[in-house]
């Protein structure tokens, strides 16, 4: 617009015009794939843990609670590799924004998956045999936890449903930065095994507890500098990041 209305003689400039929105299109894929990137190693882990079930590998104390019961780990692993990757999408804006269906579909599976995966891990911490360096800290870290991420799934569907939009994108991010968890963990035990060696009971608690906390911090830290939302319109947009 400027070009037309100063520089009248002038050809427009198409590379530059081009060039921005490229360069917009690829900044708004950074956190998606960045927290795709987060989530690979709990998936990789996830998908091992699959293959030794289906396989048939041999039983060991490190694997013999879930060949005893396989059911709540494979429901798990699952659910929480859907929730993770689909929820990395609703964080683009052209998604959100341009196709809204794809927002619908996406969400309608994302909220089962979470709470299937926050109540089967709530399952496998009372039920399953307690893994060699838990203790009771990290006991009581996994149910608070667990019953926050199903909490807050369960306030997004309230908020939904009363057409809080903004409400519902603050509670299923929070639920969703609990879920991805296992991602911040597996940084924060390799930094806390880099600075102080293998951790004791109470070293591994902390070092899995600050996973958590961490994407609660930046989920929390995203909710409050948000704006305030408008007053509600039928156009409203059901998005995490508004």
């Amino acid at each position: 617009m400027k070009a037309n209305l100063y520089d009248k003689g002038r050809a427009p400039d198409v590379p530059q015009k081009t060039k921005v929105p490229a360069r917009a299109t690829a900044a708004a894929w950074l956190v998606p794939a960045a927290l795709i990137l987060l989530s690979l190693i709990p998936i990789a882990g996830g998908a091992f843990r699959l293959t030794q079930l289906a396989g048939g590998a041999a039983v060991t104390p490190a694997n013999a609670r879930f060949f005893a019961s396989p059911l709540p780990v494979v429901l798990h692993i699952v659910s929480v590799t859907l929730f993770a990757i689909l929820g990395a999408f609703q964080f683009v804006p052209s998604l959100r924004q341009r196709r809204r269906s794809w927002h619908r579909i996406a969400g309608r599976l994302l909220i089962p998956c979470g709470l299937i995966a926050a109540l089967s891990g709530l399952w496998m911490t009372l039920f399953y045999p307690w893994p060699k360096g838990d203790g009771v800290i990290l006991y009581g870290f996994r149910l608070l936890f667990g019953s926050a991420m199903f909490i807050s799934i369960i306030l997004s569907i309230v908020a939904i449903r009363r057409r809080d939009f903004a409400r519902h994108g603050d509670w299923m991010l929070r639920g969703y930065a609990i879920g991805l968890g296992a991602g911040t963990q597996a940084l924060t035990l390799m930094v806390g095994g880099m600075l102080a060696g293998p951790p004791n009971e109470l070293l591994r608690a902390l070092l899995m507890g600050a996973g958590w906390v961490i994407n609660l911090a930046v989920a929390e830290w995203i909710v409050r500098k948000r704006p305030a939302p408008p007053a509600r319109t039928a156009s409203a947009v059901v998005s995490y990041l508004q």
